[in-house]
């Protein structure tokens, strides 16, 4: 589906044009055209295909999509994908843009995502100067907002780490932490997978190596390269904890596991001294003196009942009931 397709002139917006009007200023030296979609059929790819001259690999992935984040050159344009990441019902949601820039033209394609970019429009719009630089600016742009889209994300998972590591030394909880760190822990990786490809692409657009539709705005990438290996350093700390924070909560669950372990054996023991006694009383020897005794059957009640209560107190002293 379009969204918008605007026309720019030295950085201003010229006019709001409809698709079959921009082969008219696709030649033109002193203009660049902007167009934005969002989920589009096959056919509306191919229109666009047709009027910018699109790499057919490149068109190949935007409509295939489920792409790893990435950067392509062809000839002087070039091709970016991105992972748009944002939580909905508690889960986190994978979509993706897919950037095409050439000398004169930006195509954005968006897919599988809510998220809008209405809002880096209007910022370029409102900085005539730096979007006089093209379709390299817009690019960078784009990028820097989806960029900054992770670092709510992080917030979050630090949180939410921070959360668990409060817990863990609470009795009973060990296994719900378990739990609720390896979800946390695929939600990280699912952050690492867009950032670090992101990052390593987001290199290759400044210094003497950059695409030539890119030329003028290699400060601006290398901000953007620098937000990315701050997240993407964050990414492996949180990383290094939960893994930590997993070993701690299953040294937990396995303490626990022995705590019970001590208790029934403690039990196990009581019952097993009174358990001997009545097996040796319960024995059919004729000369038992204690079984015709008058007080024979209150005695060994009180044998029993002190040897266990014996037991008893010195389980209790060394801590295992």
């Amino acid at each position: 589906m379009l969204i918008n397709c605007v026309v720019y002139q030295e950085g201003n917006k010229l006019r709001d044009v409809a698709v079959e009007d921009i082969s008219e200023y696709i030649g033109r030296d002193d203009c660049f055209i902007w167009v934005a979609m969002r989920d589009p059929e096959p056919a509306e790819l191919d229109k666009m295909q047709e009027e910018f001259d699109l790499h057919p690999l490149a068109v190949e992935d935007a409509r295939h999509g489920h792409q790893r984040p990435k950067l392509e050159e062809y000839g002087d344009s070039v091709f970016a994908a991105m992972h748009l990441l944002e939580r909905h019902e508690g889960e986190i949601q994978v979509g993706e843009l897919d950037v095409f820039a050439g000398r004169n033209f930006v195509l954005s394609v968006r897919a599988r995502s809510s998220h809008t970019f209405l809002g880096v429009r209007d910022r370029c719009e409102r900085e005539p100067d730096l979007l006089r630089h093209g379709a390299g600016f817009v690019l960078y742009a784009l990028m820097d907002a989806v960029v900054d889209g992770y670092f709510p994300l992080m917030d979050e998972l630090e949180t939410e780490l921070e959360t668990i590591e409060e817990q863990i030394f609470v009795k009973g909880t060990a296994r719900a932490n378990i739990e609720r760190l390896y979800e946390l822990k695929r939600e990280v990786m699912l952050l690492k997978h867009a950032v670090a490809p992101l990052m390593e692409a987001a290199s290759k657009l400044y210094g003497g190596r950059a695409p030539r539709v890119c030329a003028g705005a290699g400060d601006y990438y290398r901000d953007v390269y620098d937000h990315l290996a701050r997240i993407n350093a964050s990414i492996d700390t949180i990383r290094d904890t939960i893994g930590t924070a997993i070993q701690v909560n299953l040294s937990m669950v396995s303490i626990e596991e022995n705590e019970v372990n001590k208790r029934l054996a403690a039990w196990a023991g009581i019952f097993a001294v009174a358990t001997a006694f009545a097996g040796i009383w319960g024995m059919n020897f004729e000369v038992m003196p204690e079984l015709q005794w008058r007080y024979g059957y209150p005695a060994a009640l009180l044998t029993i009942a002190v040897a266990c209560w014996l037991l008893h107190r010195q389980f209790k002293r060394v801590g295992w009931l």
